[in-house]
């Protein structure tokens, strides 16, 4: 299954550039680079509670459709060693206005672990990390509602769902603060009476859904992004395999466009 879904994401980035190509007049390509103090993703630490280097680009078309690709260092080491150390994620999607107050955007998106595919990890029972989303928001003058959703999620943890709301507002001295909600749902939990192995739920201690929530200040200077958040979710550490990765912690970043 991770050979098949990791081959059709690919194939789907490399049939879609040259349709996309045929039909749009013009495309726009940018990239983007950051330094951050840790890599969380959904309340939850990716490195460790490390620094991490992420970057990626995007091509954008005038008919809405965008494909683009995104990598960032992480950190998801097994006692014996072992270690899974990047993530490069791949996207197509397409946006555009329902109204002149109103965008929307929806996409697909596959998250793979390239050196955990050929590494077994005891702590996953060689579970597979790699896996695939599609997503959608619609986004109403500095607000958004967002919903995302996996049929196998990471470790093969079954379906997801994440819904989340964020809202963005100007400061004085061209600061912003963004507020960030989301939900995580997950199909069972390690205590249900289902036909998969109960270690397989994403979850310690019957979980089967958590939130997390942020707050980040961002200021823009010559040309370079700083932002400076506050993380965290409602998971305590037994919920969270035994780690610090859901407990609150603030991060700093500096981000660079071109």
């Amino acid at each position: 299954m991770n050979a098949f879904k990791k081959t059709l994401a690919v194939t789907t980035l490399a049939l879609t550039v040259p349709m996309i190509t045929s039909v749009a007049t013009a495309a726009e390509v940018s990239g983007n680079v950051t330094l951050t103090t840790d890599y969380k993703f959904r309340g939850i630490s990716q490195n460790d509670t490390s620094p991490a280097i992420q970057g990626g680009f995007d091509v954008a078309f005038e008919n809405g459709i965008y494909v683009g690709t995104w990598a960032s260092l992480v950190d998801f080491q097994d006692p014996d060693g072992s270690d899974a150390d990047m993530e490069l994620d791949y996207y197509v999607g397409y946006g555009g206005e329902i109204t002149e107050e109103v965008t929307f955007d929806v996409g697909y998106l596959y998250y793979d672990y390239p050196s955990s595919d050929s590494t077994e990890f005891d702590f996953t029972g060689n579970r597979d990390l790699d896996y695939q989303e599609i997503y959608g928001s619609v986004s109403f003058s500095d607000f958004t509602l967002g919903a995302a959703y996996s049929d196998d999620y990471w470790l093969e943890t079954g379906e997801f769902y994440y819904v989340y709301g964020d809202y963005s507002f100007s400061l004085p001295q061209e600061f912003s603060l963004d507020l960030h909600y989301g939900m995580n749902f997950f199909e069972f939990a390690s205590g249900d009476s289902k036909d998969k192995d109960a270690d397989q739920a994403f979850l310690g201690d019957n979980e089967d859904s958590y939130s997390d929530y942020s707050i980040t200040l961002n200021k823009s200077y010559m040309g370079v992004d700083f932002s400076l958040s506050w993380i965290d979710t409602d998971l305590d550490k037994d919920e969270c395999w035994g780690t610090d990765w859901c407990d609150s912690s603030v991060v700093f970043a500096i981000s660079k466009s071109m």
